[in-house]
Protein backbone atom coordinates (compact mmCIF):
# COMPACT_ATOMS: atom_id res chain seq x y z
CA UNK A 1 0.00 0.00 0.00
CA UNK A 2 3.05 2.36 0.83
CA UNK A 3 4.47 1.69 -2.76
CA UNK A 4 0.89 2.81 -4.02
CA UNK A 5 0.77 6.04 -2.36
CA UNK A 6 4.22 7.17 -3.30
CA UNK A 7 4.14 6.19 -7.00
CA UNK A 8 0.37 8.03 -6.50
CA UNK A 9 2.19 11.40 -5.16
CA UNK A 10 5.45 11.27 -7.40
CA UNK A 11 3.09 10.95 -10.53
CA UNK A 12 0.63 13.96 -8.93
CA UNK A 13 4.08 16.22 -8.65
CA UNK A 14 5.20 15.39 -12.26
CA UNK A 15 1.84 16.67 -13.57
CA UNK A 16 1.64 19.33 -11.13
CA UNK A 17 4.87 20.57 -12.75
CA UNK A 18 4.20 20.11 -15.92
CA UNK A 19 1.02 22.18 -15.79
CA UNK A 20 3.28 24.81 -14.21
CA UNK A 21 5.59 24.71 -16.91
CA UNK A 22 2.94 24.63 -19.79
CA UNK A 23 1.53 27.58 -17.88
CA UNK A 24 4.53 29.64 -17.41
CA UNK A 25 4.75 29.87 -21.39
CA UNK A 26 0.99 31.25 -22.27
CA UNK A 27 1.89 33.79 -19.30
CA UNK A 28 5.62 34.95 -20.67
CA UNK A 29 4.58 34.66 -24.44
CA UNK A 30 4.77 37.95 -26.04
CA UNK A 31 1.60 39.47 -27.44
CA UNK A 32 1.12 40.02 -31.30
CA UNK A 33 3.41 43.23 -31.72
CA UNK A 34 1.24 46.13 -33.59
CA UNK A 35 2.06 47.02 -37.09
CA UNK A 36 3.29 50.22 -38.65
CA UNK A 37 1.77 50.88 -42.50
CA UNK A 38 2.70 53.45 -44.50
CA UNK A 39 0.54 55.00 -46.91
CA UNK A 40 1.97 57.90 -48.86
CA UNK A 41 -0.54 61.35 -49.67
CA UNK A 42 -0.26 61.45 -53.82
CA UNK A 43 0.66 59.16 -55.49
CA UNK A 44 4.38 58.39 -57.44
CA UNK A 45 3.12 59.66 -60.54
CA UNK A 46 1.14 63.07 -59.15
CA UNK A 47 -2.24 61.68 -58.77
CA UNK A 48 -4.20 63.16 -56.13
CA UNK A 49 -4.92 60.14 -54.19
CA UNK A 50 -3.54 57.93 -51.24
CA UNK A 51 -1.45 55.28 -51.59
CA UNK A 52 -2.44 52.95 -50.80
CA UNK A 53 -6.63 53.82 -50.82
CA UNK A 54 -7.32 50.35 -49.00
CA UNK A 55 -6.04 49.12 -45.71
CA UNK A 56 -6.60 46.84 -43.32
CA UNK A 57 -5.00 46.68 -39.89
CA UNK A 58 -6.00 45.65 -36.31
CA UNK A 59 -6.34 47.56 -33.03
CA UNK A 60 -3.03 49.19 -32.12
CA UNK A 61 -1.14 48.84 -35.28
CA UNK A 62 0.11 52.08 -36.41
CA UNK A 63 -0.40 54.58 -39.94
CA UNK A 64 2.72 56.67 -41.04
CA UNK A 65 1.45 59.35 -43.26
CA UNK A 66 3.93 60.32 -45.89
CA UNK A 67 3.59 63.79 -47.65
CA UNK A 68 4.52 62.10 -51.48
CA UNK A 69 3.08 64.28 -54.27
CA UNK A 70 1.05 67.83 -55.48
CA UNK A 71 0.89 69.35 -51.38
CA UNK A 72 -0.67 70.46 -49.70
CA UNK A 73 -2.33 66.94 -47.63
CA UNK A 74 -3.75 65.95 -44.49
CA UNK A 75 -5.45 63.56 -43.23
CA UNK A 76 -9.36 64.45 -42.23
CA UNK A 77 -10.93 60.93 -40.24
CA UNK A 78 -15.27 61.39 -41.60
CA UNK A 79 -16.86 60.97 -37.93
CA UNK A 80 -19.95 60.31 -40.02
CA UNK A 81 -18.30 57.62 -41.47
CA UNK A 82 -16.85 55.10 -38.66
CA UNK A 83 -18.30 52.43 -37.09
CA UNK A 84 -19.70 53.88 -34.05
CA UNK A 85 -19.86 57.60 -36.06
CA UNK A 86 -17.98 58.64 -32.62
CA UNK A 87 -16.71 62.59 -33.83
CA UNK A 88 -14.20 62.32 -30.88
CA UNK A 89 -12.35 59.20 -31.98
CA UNK A 90 -12.35 60.57 -35.54
CA UNK A 91 -10.75 64.00 -34.32
CA UNK A 92 -8.21 61.75 -32.46
CA UNK A 93 -7.09 59.76 -35.64
CA UNK A 94 -7.46 62.91 -37.77
CA UNK A 95 -4.44 65.32 -38.75
CA UNK A 96 -6.11 68.43 -39.72
CA UNK A 97 -2.53 70.49 -40.51
CA UNK A 98 -1.66 70.77 -43.82
CA UNK A 99 1.76 68.93 -44.88
CA UNK A 100 3.68 71.29 -47.38
CA UNK A 101 7.07 69.73 -48.00
CA UNK A 102 7.78 65.81 -49.87
CA UNK A 103 8.66 63.77 -47.01
CA UNK A 104 6.79 65.44 -44.38
CA UNK A 105 4.97 63.01 -41.50
CA UNK A 106 2.30 62.35 -39.15
CA UNK A 107 1.19 59.18 -37.52
CA UNK A 108 -2.05 58.16 -36.37
CA UNK A 109 -2.32 54.82 -33.81
CA UNK A 110 -5.73 53.37 -33.65
CA UNK A 111 -6.47 52.50 -29.65
CA UNK A 112 -5.98 48.95 -28.78
CA UNK A 113 -9.82 49.32 -27.96
CA UNK A 114 -11.25 50.53 -31.63
CA UNK A 115 -14.18 49.08 -32.89
CA UNK A 116 -14.12 47.10 -35.87
CA UNK A 117 -15.08 48.03 -39.10
CA UNK A 118 -14.36 50.97 -41.61
CA UNK A 119 -12.88 53.74 -40.96
CA UNK A 120 -13.16 56.53 -43.97
CA UNK A 121 -10.61 59.60 -44.45
CA UNK A 122 -10.01 62.37 -47.06
CA UNK A 123 -7.46 64.76 -47.41
CA UNK A 124 -9.44 67.99 -47.05
CA UNK A 125 -8.06 70.30 -50.04
CA UNK A 126 -8.58 67.44 -52.28
CA UNK A 127 -11.57 65.56 -51.26
CA UNK A 128 -13.63 67.06 -53.99
CA UNK A 129 -10.94 65.56 -56.24
CA UNK A 130 -11.37 62.24 -54.92
CA UNK A 131 -8.77 62.00 -52.58
CA UNK A 132 -10.60 59.67 -50.18
CA UNK A 133 -9.25 56.63 -48.67
CA UNK A 134 -10.48 53.77 -45.99
CA UNK A 135 -9.00 51.86 -43.59
CA UNK A 136 -10.56 48.42 -42.33
CA UNK A 137 -9.93 47.66 -38.65
CA UNK A 138 -10.49 43.91 -37.88
CA UNK A 139 -11.79 42.68 -34.62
Amino acid sequence: MKLISASWRRLSLAVLTILLVVSSFAVFTPSASAETYKVKLGSDKGMLAFEPKKLTIKPGDTIEWVNNKVPPHNVVFDAAKNPTKDATLAKSLSHKNLLMSAGQKETTTFPADAPAGDYTFYCEPHRGAGMVGTITVEG
